[in-house]
């Protein structure tokens, strides 16, 4: 089940989905400093978070699932944002060097062909950042964002997603420490919350990001084992009879006698 997009739109021009915008594009800079050169794809909801690869990238897109609806974006330049299946992309194998997943992992019914189809238009060690809400955090279960919709994910379930889609994790951020409270109180203390929240109650935390690169060749154990055919008889079985021979014998004669020897016959 996915938001609407005119609902994700509106969230993220409250004071709250300001904070939320804030501190998450922070941390998705952290980890990619730099996209120059680079094709980069935001799949999901993420257009609150690609403007800063607006300038330096080589060509920045923006794919909305078919069941959330589209907007024009940006306001101010040509449309880089389309409509499409998350797990049928319209874009070529090997096409894509940083994706980008927000707002999506969480709703979609098949997370894993998601993550393939993903896999599929990375470019060999090409990276992808997905950002799911936090299980054991508060944001997950606030209805009022969009992070409290679907299933949230503790880090070991999504690195091990990301696993089963043939991606190696490299590293995760947990943060969004802040409360998903509207009063104006904790919407002024944000700095203070994330830096106790992160220092204090990481496991807490509201948002963890995932980052993970493309694995083109992937060993698969074998384990050697002996292999021997075993027939149970049971217990009480008959035992079958000897076999008859079926050869008869030759009736054997007697040696002929020496030479010069006498034979005597009985009368």
């Amino acid at each position: 089940m996915h938001h609407d997009v005119t609902e994700l739109r509106d969230f993220y021009l409250t004071p709250l989905g300001r904070v939320a915008r804030h501190i998450t594009s922070s941390e998705i800079r952290s980890v990619w400093p730099s996209a120059r050169t680079d094709r980069v794809l935001g799949l999901g909801h993420t257009t609150p978070y690609l403007r800063p690869f607006l300038a330096e990238a080589e060509r920045v897109v923006a794919v909305m699932p078919a069941s959330e609806g589209i907007l024009h974006w940006p306001p101010e330049g040509p449309n880089v944002t389309a409509l499409a299946f998350e797990d049928r992309l319209p874009l070529p194998d090997n096409s894509i060097d940083k994706l980008l997943m927000v707002h999506l992992l969480e709703a979609t019914r098949d997370p894993v062909s998601v993550l393939r189809e993903a896999w599929r238009v990375l470019v060999p060690a090409g990276r992808i950042l997905v950002v799911v809400p936090h299980r054991t955090g508060a944001w997950a279960r606030a209805d009022h964002t969009p992070f409290g919709l679907g299933r949230p994910y503790s880090s070991l379930q999504l690195t091990r997603l990301l696993a089963d889609a043939s991606m190696e994790p490299l590293q995760t951020r947990r943060f969004l420490c802040v409360p998903p409270s509207r009063r104006r109180l904790i919407l002024r203390s944000t700095r203070g919350w994330e830096r106790v929240g992160r220092q204090l109650w990481p496991r807490f935390s509201g948002v963890i990001a995932v980052e993970a690169e493309k694995v083109m060749v992937r060993g698969i154990p074998v384990a050697k084992k002996e292999f021997s055919l075993r027939v149970a008889v049971p217990g009480l079985a008959p035992v079958p009879k000897p076999a008859t021979c079926a050869i008869t014998c030759e009736a054997k004669t007697p040696p002929a006698p020496p030479e010069g020897s006498r034979t005597t016959t009985a009368h």
